[in-house]
């Protein structure tokens, strides 16, 4: 849910902080006042598109500011991760600052995001439907997707499992292609790949030689400094003046004689004679080590042509003799793949063959569990047209024949699904994009959002004045809908009619004044008695009299019976 909303040099509003509740929150107030400022302000948080023009005269720039709550299960985590975005306690910091030159800088949880990517979060999170914005309705493209969420655990399996299936025939494809139709640049191909085999095969590489070779050359060009080191240390040990050994050796002896008087001159002795015998030993390691020394003036010259060579082989084929041998063995496949290019192309032929067939079966059963749904849906949508008063409508999922390209299926499936609606008895079914009007949208959007407010996961769905152009026994109608809605999800809803007012859990109230010569818009959170106030305003105008302050008591009372239903 959206929590917190802070707003700064945005339109009118000079700078405003809102805290919002979980369940249905209505905003009321007159034309003008700012109530589709605060939620357009929502929009940009979600990625809208910005400009300049949002600006508050004599402003540089207007910054928004939205903090949300969700569910550890929500799929915003999943993007966040997507783009290594830190979160913690399940909640997401959005910050949009729009200039005055045009620039956005865009936050969340701190890192900055451009435009594209701030919109696929946000999308994730609020949904906004104005008076006359039905996209997926009037789009017959989303209607599918639309199906599909309210299928259930069986379908959204059907739909992975051919999804899986659709990207192998897809990289499959891609690679038919690529062999079957770049004839000049294969041979080009495998020109340069007999080239870089032969190369790495004549180079005769072992793994690790490197290491080795470097280690020999370093005792070779370090030569002088080891005899010398070595001479030094073994006179100082074993030389004929001043022997160290011989020195240590008489100390040994001196300790050896009084180790019996006392356990502390033992230990001493014994440390000494440890010393002696180390000692010897090393002055043995060391003769050695001077007997096989030998330097080879030759031998360092091949060592320094070669690790050249290997130099200049992890220059073009990788950065370890391994990432060459390894280059070496994948490239040697490819070069044998193109001297059998028929066979290869033949091989590639029939798995493309085998997941085409895979996915028209796979396609056929998804679209069966499809219709089954779909017979769902309808029975689902016309029991709310139902309470919404359209029960003469007529809703039908209708699944159309496709076939792009020569091939019967795409990513989604084999279906190409279009609602289709009669709004009057007698008439035919045709396209619900075509023929609803925006009063039959806004209800039709309704009866959608009551059906998937369970399954969506969305944050918070806003509703812009949906409610135009209806009253009565329609917009009672409408007031519950909406609020059914917020039963399951966060709902944000600006209203001119009385009978939404009095359903809600929270009520907003967005009014202007103006301060030192400039217009400001304030919200007040209205309690009880304010409350009855307002509606009566919704309910008469102007001038509010008993009768209608009584009528908008009455509408309250009603609203609570009827909100206890959904309880």
């Amino acid at each position: 849910m959206l929590q917190e909303l802070a707003i700064k040099n945005f339109a009118i509003i000079h700078d405003l902080s809102l805290s919002f509740e979980n369940g249905m929150t209505v905003l009321t107030g007159e034309t003008g006042a700012g109530k589709s400022i605060i939620i357009d302000a929502v929009g940009l948080l979600a990625g809208g598109r910005g400009s300049s023009e949002f600006i508050r005269h004599g402003e540089s720039k207007c910054v928004l500011e939205g903090l949300f709550s969700l569910n550890k299960e929500a799929t915003t985590f999943d993007l966040l991760k997507e783009y290594d975005i830190d979160f913690e306690d399940h909640t997401v910091l959005i910050q949009r600052d729009i200039h005055r030159n045009g620039k956005n800088v865009c936050r969340v949880n701190g890192r900055l995001v451009n435009i594209a990517t701030l919109r696929l979060i946000g999308e994730t999170m609020i949904d906004i439907h104005g008076q006359n914005e039905h996209q997926e309705l009037m789009n017959p493209e989303r209607h599918l997707g639309m199906l599909d969420q309210f299928g259930n655990e069986t379908l959204s399996r059907l739909k992975a499992d051919y999804h899986q299936t659709y990207l192998a025939y897809q990289t499959a494809k891609t690679t038919y292609e690529k062999w079957q139709n770049s004839e000049q640049e294969l041979a080009q191909r495998m020109d340069m790949l007999a080239y870089q085999t032969n190369d790495i095969e004549l180079a005769e590489l072992v793994v690790g030689e490197d290491d080795l070779l470097e280690e020999e050359k370093n005792l070779l060009v370090n030569y002088q400094r080891i005899v010398g080191a070595l001479s030094v240390s073994y006179d100082a040990l074993q030389g004929e003046e001043g022997s160290g050994i011989d020195l240590i050796g008489t100390a040994m002896t001196e300790m050896s004689g009084i180790e019996e008087i006392d356990g502390k001159y033992k230990q001493i002795s014994e440390s000494i004679s440890n010393s002696y015998f180390q000692l010897q030993e090393a002055a043995s390691d060391i003769l050695k080590e001077m007997d096989q020394l030998a330097y080879d003036e030759n031998r360092l010259n091949e060592i320094e042509k070669r690790l050249e060579l290997i130099h200049q082989m992890k220059r073009k084929y990788g950065d370890s003799l391994a990432e060459i041998m390894n280059y070496y063995e994948k490239i040697t496949i490819e070069l044998s793949q193109i001297k059998n290019r028929e066979d290869h192309i033949y091989t590639l032929t029939t798995e493309l063959k085998e997941l085409s067939e895979q996915l028209t079966k796979k396609g056929q059963v998804l679209s069966k569990k499809r219709q089954e749904v779909a017979k769902g849906l309808e029975i689902s949508i016309h029991e709310q047209l139902k309470e919404l008063y359209m029960e003469k409508v007529i809703f039908e999922v209708r699944f159309l024949s496709k076939e792009t390209n020569g091939k019967s299926f795409n990513e989604n499936g084999i279906d190409q699904v279009e609602f289709y609606i009669a709004t009057n008895p007698g008439e035919p079914l045709k396209p619900l994009a075509k023929v609803a009007s925006g009063g039959e949208l806004s209800r039709m959007m309704l009866a959608m959002k009551t059906i998937f407010s369970k399954n969506l996961g969305i944050t918070s769905i806003i509703f812009d004045e949906v409610d135009t152009g209806v009253s009565g026994r329609v917009a009672q109608a409408i007031a519950n809908k909406i609020y059914l809605v917020a039963v399951h999800s966060q709902v944000l809803c600006i209203t001119h009619l009385p009978q939404v007012a009095a359903m809600a859990d929270h009520h907003l109230f967005i009014s202007k004044t103006v301060v030192g010569e400039r217009t400001e818009t304030h919200v007040d959170l209205l309690k009880k008695s304010a409350k009855v106030q307002e509606i009566a305003r919704m309910l008469a105008g102007t001038e509010i009299t008993k009768l209608t302050l009584e009528h908008a008591k009455e509408l309250l009372e009603l609203a609570k019976t009827e909100k206890h239903k959904y309880i």
